[in-house]
């Protein structure tokens, strides 16, 4: 039987980027697993965060329709196209949503992150500072928090 942790036991962090990197790449919001929200089929957590910065306009269903998530991503970063108003606000909240989502959806993918115990988990880029560890390893990590935060609510459903 193993025994609780101590505040002596070394916690492991646990960092990912890839979507192909074996187990955690499912953590990328450009791994291959759909997702339905809002009415519609998502190829990727990743198509479905770059298309409600443009919620309700032909922008939205065109990175929907993207053929892969990098191009969903270039789609959603175009700093032509104008973002909603309220985007700064909602844009933690669209990624939980999309993260949700995407773990409730695909059993495999949940039991890896609930394999994670309670270790921390790190999106590990150096060019965000917002949804990674960036260039100091200092960043919010927020999808990170959002794994972390999700993994508890999928444990407390189950």
């Amino acid at each position: 039987m193993r025994t609780p942790a101590t505040a002596t036991e070394a916690r492991m962090t646990i960092y990912f980027y890839g979507a192909d990197e074996v187990p955690y790449g499912c953590f990328s919001n450009f791994s291959a697993h759909a997702l339905e929200l809002d009415g519609h089929l998502w190829p990727t957590s990743e198509h479905y965060y770059q298309a409600q910065k443009f919620t309700g306009t032909r922008h939205a269903d065109l990175i929907r329709r993207a053929r892969t998530p990098l191009r969903a991503a270039e789609l959603g970063r175009d700093p032509a196209r104008p973002l909603r108003r309220d985007w700064e606000r909602v844009k933690d909240d669209v990624m939980r949503r999309a993260v949700a989502a995407k773990f409730r959806t695909h059993e495999d993918i949940r039991a890896v992150l609930l394999s994670t115990g309670e270790e921390e988990i790190v999106e590990d880029t150096t060019t965000d500072h917002y949804w990674g560890r960036g260039t100091t390893g200092k960043g919010r990590n927020m999808l990170g928090r959002i794994l972390v935060r999700t993994r508890t609510r999928l444990r407390t459903e189950a």
